[in-house]
Parts: C-alpha cells; sequence; structure tokens
C-alpha cells in the first residue's frame, strides 16, 4: 500500500533506491512546479473499486505514470478506461483504494473544479469548443484567469497573455485558422483546439480520450508528433484504440481487462503477451 503523504515541497524527481514501480518512464527529465512529486510519479493509483449496480468497472486496480511520462492506455470495450479517466477527474468516487496527484494531493477529496485548478485537464472523445466564437476567443476564453462575470467585462488582454496565445496558435498549428469560427474548422482543427484550450490552463497531467479518432492521415501523424512535443513539458495519459498511432508515440503502455491491470510495458512486450492477444488484439 501506499506510504503516507509527507508535506515536504520538493520540485526535484527523485528515486526509490529500491526502485519500485513508483519510479515511472520519464521522470528524471521533468519537474513540476507547485507539485510534491518527489518519487518522481505524478499520479498513483492503488487498490481502486468501483462498482456499477453490481457491475465491477474498476477492480483493485494499480496504476503509476511518471513525470512527464507519455503512456498510452489499451483494452477491449468495456474494460474500464472511461472510468479510471472519471476517477482521476472527480466524475466518479472509487468505492475504496488511493488516488493521489503528486504525494499529497488526494483525489478521492477534491472536487471536479478543485481536481482541474490543481492541474489535471481532460479531452473526451468529441471535441467540445465554441463553435461562434473564433480560434483566437476560445483560446482566450480558456486562459487560467478569474472567471467571474464582473472580471471577464473587465478584463483586457496584458501583452505576455498576447504571446501565450499565439505560442499555443504555434503549437497546434492553427495560426492561419485564428481568426476563423471554430465552428468552420474541420473534425481534426477543432482537436486540436481543444487541446490548445486546455494547454492555456497550463496543465501538468493531461488526459486524452481517443484522439485521432476521426482524423485524417495527415493530421493523425501531426498529433504523435505533436504528443511527443508536450511529454516532458506535461504528463500525457491517452487512452487509443489505433495501434499504429499507440505504437508511434507510446513510451509506455498499459492494458485494461475486466477493470485490471492485465499486462504493461514497452509496446513490444504488451504485442507479444499471450493474455493481450488473447483478449484484445487477436491473432
Amino acid at each position: 500500500m501506499r506510504a503516507t503523504p509527507t508535506p515536504d515541497l520538493m520540485l526535484e524527481p527523485a528515486f526509490d533506491p529500491a526502485g519500485s514501480a513508483r519510479d515511472a518512464i520519464g521522470a528524471s527529465q521533468a519537474a513540476v512546479q507547485g507539485l510534491n512529486v518527489r518519487h518522481g510519479t505524478i499520479l498513483t493509483l492503488e487498490d481502486i473499486n468501483v462498482s456499477f449496480d453490481g457491475f465491477k468497472a474498476l477492480n483493485n486496480l494499480n496504476l503509476y505514470i511518471g513525470v512527464g511520462e507519455l503512456r498510452c492506455i489499451i483494452g477491449p470495450n468495456g474494460a474500464g478506461k472511461t472510468t479510471l479517466m472519471d476517477v482521476i477527474t472527480g466524475k466518479t468516487r472509487p468505492d475504496s483504494g488511493v488516488a493521489y496527484f503528486g504525494e499529497t494531493l488526494d483525489l478521492t477529496q477534491m472536487s471536479e473544479v478543485e481536481i482541474a485548478q490543481s492541474g489535471i485537464g481532460r479531452k473526451f472523445q468529441k471535441p467540445t469548443v465554441f463553435e461562434a466564437l473564433t480560434v483566437f476567443e476560445n483560446l482566450e476564453l480558456a486562459q487560467k484567469t478569474n472567471k467571474s462575470v464582473w472580471a471577464s467585462l473587465r478584463a483586457t488582454l496584458s501583452s505576455a497573455q498576447k504571446e501565450r496565445i499565439d505560442e499555443v496558435l504555434h503549437t497546434i498549428k492553427l495560426e492561419a485558422a485564428r481568426n476563423r469560427q471554430a465552428g468552420l474548422l474541420s473534425h481534426g482543427q477543432k482537436q486540436f483546439l481543444e487541446i490548445g484550450m486546455l494547454l492555456m490552463q497550463d496543465p501538468q497531467l493531461l488526459l486524452l480520450d481517443e484522439p485521432v479518432a476521426g482524423m485524417t492521415d495527415a493530421e493523425t501523424e501531426f498529433t504523435a508528433e505533436l504528443f511527443k512535443s508536450l511529454a516532458r513539458r506535461h504528463s500525457l495519459m491517452v487512452v487509443e484504440h489505433d495501434m499504429g498511432f499507440v505504437g508511434s508515440i507510446a513510451d509506455h503502455v498499459t492494458v485494461l481487462h475486466q477493470g485490471s491491470v492485465l499486462a504493461e510495458g514497452a509496446l513490444e512486450e504488451v504485442q507479444t503477451n499471450e493474455r493481450v492477444i488473447e483478449v484484445y488484439l487477436g491473432r
């Protein structure tokens, strides 16, 4: 079981001498400002159980994601992938188990808003943007600022805020569409815009649900490059069925089956696992 959290604020990741599973891939590559990550792990889930009317959606699930890691979660329909993300973001409360962001933030005791404000951003499969607003206005609205009515009415963009929006526009390759209504964008461009809106919140952990569903080959290729560029500066957890895409981005792959971790490791290891082949990949 997880050790009792300590209050020490240590920005540089460190490793347990024993080299336990908590020392996840990529942990030495990044520091997370303001978050205690002394074991090099940004997300810790242990013995998580979730039941819905007797159905066990998550069953003693254990998962550790390292600072700066790009983790892919795969598995058949009904394996518990969506419920897993719901637990992390506070939408679903586990029946039992431990869920920590960093060393000291107990996700089971935080509201959805508090979890989002702490640095966890989630993108759903279907893009959700403000279609009547321009690309620039969507990013402006997504800023991490006071969202009260009075503050919004009086708000003017600072030069630093404008530079940040320009930076995100460049990252998601929508500079030329900055003044275009979001509703006129292609499906893939809407996906990129929503990712940009998440980036405006400066999240430390990004949860991305089937991000390349419905994309063209070119858009999928760009998404792979985008995610690889975001890793190390952010930690990413990507739920995806496209194994070609998974193979192009993953540091580490976790396979879920019947609410538990069936296998974990490099993609090559997972693809040759007999149980994974039997329940998910096929022969």
